[in-house]
Order: C-alpha cells, then structure tokens, then sequence
C-alpha cells in the first residue's frame, strides 16, 4: 500500500469510515487498535472532528459515534435528484390509494426537510411543502427517524430543554426528554409514527421510516389528512400503506427491503 499524500486526512478519513460502518459507538481504543493508530493521534482527531461535528462523543460510556454534521452529509447525498426521481413516483402511488396527501422528507440536524409533497386531489395545502424544514420531534417524519435512531443519538440531538423549542402556533406539549422518549417508544411498538394537530390543527399525519442498508433512517414517508376524515382505529390500515411505499424506496435506493414488522 503506498503511503498517504496526507497523512492526517488519511488517517480523519478512515476513522469515519471506522464509525459509519459499526454498529454504535466504539471506544477510542478500539478505533486506535484496528487502525493501527496512535492512541494519542486518535483522541486529537476525534476531538477535531467532534469540534466540527462529525463526531460525538458520549462521556458516561466513553465512546464516539458519528455527529450530526456526519449524518447531514448522508442525507444531501439522499436530497439529490435520485431519491426524489425514484420516490415521487411511488409516493403519487401512495397518495392514489389513500386519498391523503403524501411527504417524503429527510433528516437535517434536529429538523426534517420536506424533499416531495404529492398533494391528494381536493386537498388543501400544507405547511410541509417541498424545502420546507420543521423541528423533528414535532412531525410524524421526524419521529418516525428518531425511533429509528440509536437512544445515545437521540438523546445528543435533545441535551437540554431549549432543544424543545417550538417554532410551529401549534406545539403538542413535547417540552423534555422523558415525554419525547415515551413518544418514540409508542412509535417503536406500533411501527409507526404518528403526530396529531402538532404541525397544522385538524390535521393528523403517519409516517414510516425509510432505512438504508445499514437499517440506518435515512428518510421518512408519511400521509396527512383531516382529523374529520380518518379515525383513529384507521391508522395502523394506513401505515401498513405506507410502510410498503417506504420499503420499496429501500429496495430501489439499495437493492433490497426491509423485513415486514
């Protein structure tokens, strides 16, 4: 193998690619022992790309997985025009059978960022239109990403109370952790999210999470619709819907689905 132009971009770039292929977040020995690394090399890598965001490190198990800023760059990749051109087609699907507006929308910090909007015949417009971002743990996309998401990653996007802050005239009383946590875990359990009244009043949304191949969220597909239209006892007949939707975006996007939950 010939040595590296650049060492220390060499050595930044194979510590990423160490975190993106684990499963969770590994000690800075194991990162130091399998790249045959310097531990001292290693810990002042990690806390430049922690300053950056691109690392995270978590102190009570004295780990480091990748950050934010590492998990954006994945989901540009997925804005770009591919993931739009191979999902409008089966979200129109989505919306001809259910007769509810339908959103595709990507992770982007502690936002979402609507990509696609197919909006029912007859129905009114939304705030989740295309480039429109809005707090995730609001949105039913945005929970449908964080149950997907690791607890020790979640737990990093809401630190403190004022990562709670709502931005929308509507907020759903979501203020700390503990009631985020909650939420989530019912997500986890039904198998898919859910939010009512939370983004626009009257209107309810389900959402699916779309994973990559590494089981990893890296988009969500969800339908809104009129609370006066759809009954509770509705909701799982519809998320099954689009649960199909987001398991043949996986499936085009990386060659194959996920399980059926």
């Amino acid at each position: 193998m010939r040595e590296p132009k650049v060492p220390a971009a060499d050595q930044t770039l194979r510590i990423l690619s160490l975190l993106a292929r684990s499963r969770g977040p590994v000690p800075a020995g194991m990162i130091a022992t399998q790249l045959e690394l310097p531990r001292s090399t290693v810990y002042q890598l990690l806390a430049t790309l922690q300053e950056h965001g691109y690392v995270m490190h978590l102190p009570e198990e004295r780990r480091y997985g990748l950050g934010i800023a590492a998990v954006e760059l994945s989901s540009a990749y997925e804005r770009q025009e591919p993931l739009a051109r191979l999902g409008r087609p089966l979200l129109a699907a989505l919306v001809d059978r259910v007769r509810a507006s339908g959103h595709l929308a990507v992770p982007s910090g502690s936002d979402v960022l609507y990509v696609i909007e197919e909006r029912a015949l007859g129905a009114p417009p939304l705030v989740t239109d295309v480039d429109v971002r809005l707090p995730m743990h609001l949105t039913a996309s945005g929970r449908a990403v964080l149950a997907s998401l690791p607890r020790a990653q979640v737990r990093a996007l809401y630190p403190n109370a004022q990562a709670f802050s709502h931005r929308l005239a509507t907020p759903d009383g979501i203020n700390r952790y503990s009631q985020l946590r909650t939420v989530l875990d019912d997500a986890v359990t039904r198998g898919f999210a859910t939010e009512r009244g939370s983004v626009t009043e009257g209107f309810s949304s389900v959402a699916v999470p779309v994973l990559d191949h590494r089981e990893w969220p890296v988009a969500a597909v969800a339908i809104t619709f009129r609370d006066e239209d759809v009954s509770e006892d509705r909701y799982a007949e519809l998320a099954a819907e689009v649960r199909a939707t987001a398991d043949a975006l996986s499936a085009r996007i990386h060659g194959r689905g996920r399980a059926a939950q």
